[in-house]
This record gives C-alpha cells, sequence and structure tokens, in this order.
C-alpha cells in the first residue's frame, strides 16, 4: 500500500451556498486526520472570471492539483438533476486514469434517493418496458444495477459511502467515512 499524505477533495462544494465555510470544514477534517487537504481553488489565477482563458487557467490548475495529490475524495451528490456535478465525474475518471485510488460519497436526503433509477424516476419519470428495462420519458434505457451512482463512477470508487442526511449539500461525514477507508487502504 502507498503512503496518503494529500488528498484532492472533488465535488460541487465551490458553488454551493455557504462554499468557503463547506471547504474549510473539509480541510479541517482533512488536517485531524493528518491528511493535506488539497481543492482545485487553492491556487491563485492569473485571469479574470467570465473569460475563456479563466476557465482554461482553472482547468490546467485543477488537473495540476489533483496529479500532485496522492488520492481523490469525489463527493457525487445530486448536483442539479439526477447524477453527480459533471466536474466531480471527470475528476473522478481522470484520477482513476493516473491509478490515484479514488474514495467517494453520496449525501441524499432520503433513503429512496439512494438509488439511481429511482432518483431518474422522481425526477423526469420512468416505465418499465414489455422486456422489463426501465426508460426514462425519452425511451432511453435506464442503468439500473440498483447501485446509488453510474456503474463506472461506483466501481472505480475504492470505498462509496452513500448518507442520507437532512442536509446534503452541507453535510461532511461522508469525507470523514472516506478519510477512514483512506487511513485503512494505506495501513
Amino acid at each position: 500500500m502507498r503512503r496518503i499524505t494529500s488528498v484532492y477533495l472533488s465535488g460541487p462544494e465551490r458553488w454551493a451556498p455557504g462554499a468557503a465555510d463547506l471547504m474549510a470544514r473539509q480541510r479541517r477534517l482533512c488536517e485531524a486526520a493528518g491528511i493535506k487537504a488539497v481543492f482545485a481553488v487553492d491556487t491563485p489565477l492569473v485571469e479574470e472570471e467570465g473569460t475563456d482563458a479563466h476557465a482554461r487557467e482553472f482547468y490546467v490548475s485543477a488537473l495540476a492539483s489533483l496529479r500532485g495529490a496522492d488520492a481523490v475524495i469525489v463527493n457525487l451528490t445530486p448536483w442539479r438533476g439526477p447524477s453527480a456535478h459533471p466536474g466531480a465525474a471527470f475528476e473522478a475518471g481522470f484520477a482513476s486514469a493516473l491509478g490515484k485510488p479514488v474514495f467517494a460519497y453520496m449525501n441524499v436526503a432520503d433513503e429512496e434517493e439512494a438509488e439511481y433509477g429511482a432518483r431518474v424516476d422522481a425526477l423526469i419519470g420512468s416505465t418499465l418496458d414489455e422486456d422489463g428495462l426501465w426508460r426514462d420519458v425519452e425511451g432511453a434505457e435506464i442503468e439500473d444495477f440498483g447501485l446509488p451512482e453510474t456503474v463506472m463512477l461506483w466501481a472505480e470508487a475504492r470505498k462509496f459511502f452513500c448518507i442520507v442526511t437532512p442536509d446534503p449539500q452541507g453535510d461532511v461525514s461522508g469525507v470523514e467515512l472516506c478519510l477512514e477507508a483512506m487511513k485503512a487502504y494505506a495501513d
């Protein structure tokens, strides 16, 4: 096993209400575990917000930070729909391609939301077709493995925690669980 001294924290926190406080709480949890927390926003950028140059600089900076970390904790809480934030999904895949261990969590408000197919059904509707396949309102097949997220995100995670909480966007217990799992992974 490899020693983990730094972890890249991925997820929609940067855009969440109270982002600075939320990320500070996550950083404190990592520090208490003896691990340096790394966020995409840790590196000051030269370009001004709202430009193509700023977006590209942010992208390059985020991937450099991710490359420099020993592991990744990714927040796959549904964001603006039934699935994880697309940037978090990208970063989880990128980390996987680099061979970095990925630990994941998802916060949901109700146990019924813990399954991907149930979230799709609740948000846009679904039907069971004559072949026993679940399809969305447009007729596309819904990935139905009974998992909290798509199989590619779920299967990559060394550990994937699903937390039922009244505060899906602000609960940090998933980070705590991932840090515990990371410790066991590194021992």
